[in-house]
């Protein structure tokens, strides 16, 4: 079962439980005009935004190939999804920058009663999500993009609430845009990170950490293989690293023997389970005519 998958459970349970309180707060980030109580709000609300995708990428992907023309399925909606929810949390975190450059100069009064309460309950919701979706975000990259909203919504909801506290014991109203600022930088960083994974996967290129030259080097140490050309390493989606490349061996070598050695290597030392390789002898020509 692909990593997604393993935790759709725990993706729904999470996707229920913030999807009850995201109304909450957004009503509360309206009435309150808070700042950073809307920054925390426009989290929650990506979070909800962001787990329903991962669910949909999961469900649309464990269909598998049932198309003819989609070869490779749907395993790549996961990525997408992981790409998407960076792109929401990009524009979140954008938009409270900008919005608290106006209030710094002119801070308007809050309610910061009620943006504790509401703080509060939100802190709750999310660190129940966190704990339901930290075991799966070390294994798929669609789990970690929901878990990383959830992480950055978590601390949004403390800096809301020690933004509530500050106001309410001294009357400082620009503590709030400070605190959805703060909330801003914290999770771009974070989102950039994630952005950049599921684009590197997007552009097929090769799995951080792996060396296509020594990969080329260990598959020519090979008995029999002579050279090894068109070599191609990427990443389907989370926990599925792929390869394609031709093994030229001697006229007299045994095909069947190369092939079994070359994906139990890759298997074994690079991870590789999926692995499409073309055994040809030496005296085969053709290949050198391929332009890309």
């Amino acid at each position: 079962m692909r990593a997604g998958a393993r935790h759709q459970g725990r993706l729904f349970a999470a996707f229920a439980l913030l999807s009850v309180f995201m109304v909450v707060e957004v009503v509360a980030g309206l009435v309150t005009g808070s700042l950073a109580l809307l920054s925390d709000a426009g989290h929650m609300v990506t979070d909800v935004l962001g787990l329903g995708m991962a669910l949909a990428a999961i469900r649309l992907a464990s269909r598998g190939s049932t198309a003819r023309h989609r070869t490779f399925g749907l395993y790549r909606l996961e990525i997408l999804a992981a790409l998407a929810n960076a792109v929401l949390l990009f524009g979140v975190a954008l938009y409270v920058l900008v919005e608290a450059v106006g209030r710094f100069a002119d801070a308007p009064p809050v309610a910061s009663g009620q943006i504790l309460v509401v703080a509060v309950l939100g802190l709750g919701a999310n660190l129940v999500a966190f704990a339901l979706l930290r075991d799966g975000a070390s294994e798929s990259l669609n789990v970690e993009g929901a878990y990383l909203e959830v992480v950055s919504d978590t601390v949004g909801s403390v800096g809301v609430i020690l933004a509530a506290l500050i106001i309410r014991f001294t009357g400082w109203a620009w503590v709030d845009p400070l605190v959805g600022v703060a909330i801003g930088l914290f999770i771009l960083p974070r989102t950039w990170r994630l952005g950049r994974q599921a684009a590197r996967i997007l552009v097929q290129a090769a799995p951080p950490g792996t060396d296509l030259e020594v990969v080329e080097a260990d598959l020519r140490a090979l008995a029999g293989v002579v050279d090894v050309h068109d070599l191609h390493v990427w990443t389907l989606t989370s926990e599925m690293d792929v390869a394609s490349a031709h093994l030229m061996i001697g006229d007299d070598v045994d095909g069947h023997g190369v092939l079994d050695q070359a994906q139990h290597l890759l298997r074994t030392t690079y991870g590789i389970a999926h692995a499409t390789l073309q055994v040809e002898p030496a005296s085969h020509e053709g290949c050198e005519d391929l332009t890309w």
